[in-house]
């Protein structure tokens, strides 16, 4: 494969015009690129100062094949790719000199990538982050379920949004979330955009939270699912995630989706439990700073 197969743009809507229909074609396999890009999309360009994404689309035969962006963080994302052409694109990218952090895609992409990556650059990589993509198929409501109800956050639950929001960051990992919240940048988080609803008990305390995105390509992701280590072990996470994944279905998605950490087995046998059925295992890698930049 040539690697002029792949053609790179800094413009999000001549990206959507010739890259949208593939991305929908596969909604809960793309469900990360779909909401990131329509974010871009939506919010326009980076403040000054920071680089721009860069999109990219892999044509061959007439049609994309996969799609690849780099946000000004320089974490590579990928849809799907054989070894091969993993390799084609990390040598394209090497020959324009664009440097990269790591890369994020399904697990066989991501340690292809990653793998030739290092055999460009000599940046070496190592799995910073693991996640298994879940689809939603027949809902099915845990018994026994909690008494309470759930309950669309306003304006007045804000305080305790951050603060959830930011112990849940804690919880799995994100340092970078964290430090973002903490910084009292809301907006520009990746929670920001989200749709929260709380399960309360029947006295109006809230008790547990999930979060949902906008619906792009008939595809909802619930992001995220959290419930205070005090609290767990009484079903309020199950009775929440049923709660946003009707609302779901109800907005009319085709596709409903959510991530879990596949060490975590009390997680993935929940969700199990609730209808959803395991899809692939993601992986991002980071690629060492030491490593002389492409190019």
């Amino acid at each position: 494969m040539h690697p002029d197969d792949w053609h790179l743009t800094e413009d999000v809507d001549e990206f959507l015009a010739q890259a949208g229909d593939f991305l929908r074609s596969r909604p809960a396999l793309h469900n990360t690129p779909l909401t990131v890009i329509e974010k871009l999309r939506r919010r326009g360009a980076y403040a000054p100062g920071t680089e721009a994404t860069v999109f990219g689309r892999l044509e061959s035969g007439g049609e994309v094949r996969a799609i690849c962006y780099r946000p000004p963080t320089r974490r590579l994302t990928l849809t799907p790719l054989s070894a091969d052409r993993a390799d084609a694109l990390a040598a394209h990218l090497t020959d324009l000199g664009l440097p990269l952090c790591g890369v994020l895609a399904d697990h066989d992409t991501a340690t292809a990538f990653a793998e030739a990556w290092q055999r460009r650059t000599g940046a070496a990589s190592a799995p910073g982050w693991r996640a298994r993509l879940h689809r939603l198929g027949t809902l099915t409501p845990q018994e026994p379920f909690p008494a309470g109800r759930g309950r669309v956050l306003d304006a007045r639950d804000h305080e305790q949004l951050v603060r959830w929001c930011r112990e849940f960051c804690a919880d799995v990992g994100e340092r970078s979330s964290m430090d973002a919240i903490d910084a009292g940048s809301w907006a520009d988080t990746r929670f920001a955009d989200k749709h929260f609803t709380f399960w309360e008990t029947p006295d109006g305390t809230p008790v547990s939270m999930a979060g949902s995105t906008s619906m792009v390509g008939g595809m909802i992701r619930v992001d995220p699912v959290y419930t205070p280590a005090h609290l767990r072990g009484r079903g309020y996470a199950g009775a929440v995630t049923v709660e946003v994944s009707r609302a779901a279905l109800a907005a009319g998605a085709t596709d409903v989706v959510l991530f879990a950490d596949p060490a975590n087995r009390t997680s993935n046998a929940l969700y199990q439990r609730l209808g959803y059925v395991p899809v692939a295992e993601f992986t991002g890698y980071d690629f060492s700073p030491e490593a002389p930049e492409a190019g």
